[in-house]
């Protein structure tokens, strides 16, 4: 029977209906794969909840308070308690049972947090914002590249709380591959941070090769034939997508080197040199974040240019066929006075001679103003 099944007694604790009735539904039913994006198919928020013992996955006996209980006095294993977007009431009983501070569950409750590490007591809380890309079939001036959400983590020394909000970064698949290297997990809840951050920070760097590929499409485009006419609207998407990753990736900074270097009680010394990696991984996130932020103002700076070029050309074109016209308005406006005495006025050839000087004047004109590249 899985441990979904038995938050009996979390739930009296804090007076939640809402686990109870998961309790029900999960002994009347198969355990059900509950990773999927969006809220969990048995009505409540849990998503999983396992106990592990040496990096073994374990049978759980009796309610989830007992298992607690008997672990904190043997020593032993500890337990994964997974959770989509809670209400106050569903994550209430939880946060009595496993002594969790106000203010780490308000956050956890209601999320929109900036990426941070926080110490209560003797319980670590962490807050990791999570990327994914959204695919297109064409970037437009209002295309989303990127989606945000966020994990935040509770880690004890015989526990580790999940609570995930949005709708994608499922923890279904990193659960899987961890219990299959049962040494790592053996390392305790420190070893389920470290998993759940270089799975975080794995996933910004996917999101970075995604949107490099969008702007080597802009960049192609502003460089073509037609780059003056590219709607400047689709740099700024990306930039403004690109602000959103950048929010989720620099903050990420300093916890990471916080669990890395500074000795943290709940954190095992051997994950440690694994933390390094992941902050060597969020480095290499950070920089290419920040050099596509510079290509993509020398995008903006180059196609405006470009604007600017052709509009001077078209202005050069209207400048000179003005100029080509204003020699026949000129001949015209002049023979066309009503006065009586005017040079060749009467002659029979005046006309011809008009037309002739009009039409010499005009190619002259034109052929000069080609030779100059006006035209």
């Amino acid at each position: 029977m899985s441990m979904a099944g038995n938050l009996r007694k979390v739930t009296s604790l804090g007076g939640v209906g809402g686990l109870r009735k998961v309790a029900r539904l999960a002994r009347r039913r198969p355990r059900v794969d509950l990773s999927h994006p969006a809220r969990s198919p048995l009505g409540s928020s849990v998503v999983n909840c396992v106990t592990y013992r040496e990096g073994v996955r374990t049978p759980a006996h009796g309610d989830l308070a007992d298992t607690v209980e008997r672990m904190r006095k043997t020593r032993e294993g500890f337990v994964w308690l997974g959770l989509h977007e809670p209400t106050d009431q569903e994550f209430a009983g939880i946060a009595e049972l496993f002594d969790l501070h106000p203010l780490a569950v308000e956050d956890a409750v209601e999320a929109h947090q900036r990426p941070k590490l926080e110490r209560y007591g003797e319980t670590l809380f962490a807050v990791f914002k999570t990327v994914c890309y959204v695919e297109h079939e064409e970037l437009t001036a209002t295309s989303e590249v990127v989606n945000t959400g966020e994990i935040m983590v509770f880690v004890g020394a015989d526990f580790v709380i999940t609570v995930r909000h949005g709708r994608h970064g499922s923890l279904g698949p990193l659960r899987e591959e961890l219990e299959s290297d049962p040494g790592q997990l053996a390392k305790g809840p420190s070893a389920v941070l470290h998993a759940i951050a270089d799975h975080v920070v794995d996933d910004y760097l996917t999101v970075t090769d995604s949107v490099h590929a969008d702007i080597d499409q802009v960049e192609t485009d502003v460089f073509s034939e037609t780059g003056a006419r590219t709607d400047p609207g689709r740099i700024y998407q990306l930039k403004r997508e690109l602000l959103e990753l950048k929010r989720a990736v620099v903050p990420l900074s300093r916890p990471l080197e916080d669990l890395a270097t500074r000795p943290i009680r709940v954190v095992d010394p051997e994950i440690q040199a694994y933390f390094r990696d992941v902050s060597d991984h969020l480095l290499r996130a950070k920089e290419q974040i920040a050099a596509f932020d510079e290509l993509l103002n020398s995008i903006l700076q180059a196609h405006l240019a470009q604007v600017t070029v052709a509009q001077n050309e078209d202005m050069r074109k209207i400048t000179a066929w003005a100029a080509i016209v204003a020699v026949p308005t000129m001949v015209c406006g002049v023979y066309g006075m009503n006065f009586d005495h005017m040079p060749e006025l009467h002659w029979r050839y005046g006309y011809g001679m008009v037309i002739g000087v009009i039409s010499v004047a005009c190619l002259a004109l034109y052929r000069g103003f080609r030779r100059s590249g006006w035209l």
